[in-house]
């Protein structure tokens, strides 16, 4: 399936989550079992490229393609989710929002010193969660290989957000 033929399932949806935003439905690649082979296949032959030692999948919809992405390459995978929801030991990071702050973690012991990780999710908005996941990766002496995201939003330049780290999307629109 083409990366054309996978665009076109993406559903546009007008003012959710509210009013003015154009929200961009990925859930029919979910349900589209050629298209959601196609993108693991993508995502995994760029995995290989950078030889990473892990994946750290951002919660909650990057659980979804990073969980296929470790299966398919053979890596182990560690979440990263929204603060207090992890049962283990943790390391948090606060970030800036348009509005505000918020914080994501993982647990202590994911991130091995000198490791090389691929921080995967669906899709890059404004780089905010990633570059946060970047930083902390950073913090725990780790190497950010790679992110890899199936769509990106383009028009919100969420790359420049990621300092200078090489993201591959998919995807744009």
């Amino acid at each position: 399936m083409s990366p054309e033929e996978i665009q076109a399932l993406i559903k546009d949806v007008p003012d959710f989550p509210k009013p003015g935003i154009v929200f961009k439905d990925i859930t029919p690649l979910l349900t589209n079992a050629a298209a959601f082979s196609a993108i693991t296949e993508y995502l995994a032959e760029r995995a290989a490229a950078h030889q990473p030692d892990g994946i750290l999948a951002i919660e909650s919809r990057g659980f979804i393609f990073g969980a296929a992405l470790a299966v398919h390459a053979g890596l182990p995978m560690h979440l990263v989710r929204k603060r207090g929801k992890l049962p283990r030991a943790t390391v948090s990071i606060e970030y800036e929002l348009e509005y505000g702050t918020d914080h994501v973690e993982m647990h202590a012991d994911a991130i091995e010193p000198g490791g090389r990780y691929l921080i995967v999710d669906d899709v890059i908005a404004t780089g905010g969660t990633a570059g946060a996941v970047a930083k902390l990766v950073a913090q725990q002496n780790g190497v950010v290989a790679a992110c890899l995201f199936v769509l990106e939003l383009g028009f919100l330049d969420g790359r420049s957000q990621l300092d200078g780290l090489l993201v591959e999307s998919l995807l744009s629109v």
